[in-house]
């Protein structure tokens, strides 16, 4: 089982990667996944989507394949999306533009974070406008991680207890739902039932 894990904040040092490396951990240590691959967003590292992508262009191609082999073998997905001004970061956005096929009909666990009590205007967006083509496989459960600065840190004594153990356990209770959809997508895959040349995109 190997599960993706992609890091929507543009900032080099965010919550959001904490948050993953948190979940990259938590994946491992309790044998959710046998492997783990991690994307960070940092740093704006995919330009803006243009239609060269469409024509084979060979420094597209140079910088997404090796992104596109892990993944394509990834069985599951965990989307890390802070809240910027209400919204998903244009980052993530743009990722979604990038690749179809390598997420085509695998599961996903939404974890919006948030530095006060929002957190949920990200989760409605990417359940809204970042599936259609790629059909990736939003679960019905989600995490918002509120006041993020104040859990999940390797220091006990930044930490407010109470919710950093809830959102430990919360995590890890999504992460072992994440994994079955995985196990179970895997089979709809492999039934043929997805494959498709006449409507490769939805509707």
């Amino acid at each position: 089982m190997k599960i993706g894990i992609i890091s929507g904040s543009h900032r080099h040092q965010s919550q959001s990667i904490k948050v993953a490396k948190h979940i990259e951990t938590t994946l491992l240590e309790t044998g959710l996944a046998d492997e783990t691959y991690l994307f960070s967003l940092a740093g704006n590292p995919l330009p803006l989507w243009d239609e060269a992508i469409w024509e084979g262009d060979q420094s597209w191609k140079a910088l997404l394949d090796p992104i596109s082999k892990e993944l394509s073998s990834c069985d599951g997905f965990v989307v890390i999306a802070p809240e910027y001004h209400g919204q998903v970061p244009a980052g993530l956005k743009n990722f979604f533009l990038m690749w179809k096929y390598e997420v085509y009909h695998k599961p996903a666990l939404i974890v919006s974070v948030s530095s006060a009590d929002g957190g949920s205007y990200p989760v409605a967006e990417l359940r809204m406008s970042s599936y259609k083509n790629n059909r990736i496989c939003y679960l019905p459960e989600h995490v918002i991680i509120r006041n993020v600065e104040s859990v999940l840190n390797d220091n006990p004594d930044d930490n407010n207890a109470d919710a950093d153990r809830y959102f430990r356990e919360r995590i890890k209770w999504a992460l072992g739902i994440l994994k079955e959809y995985a196990v179970a997508l895997k089979q709809v895959r492999k039934s043929g039932a997805t494959d498709t040349d006449k409507f490769g995109n939805g509707m």
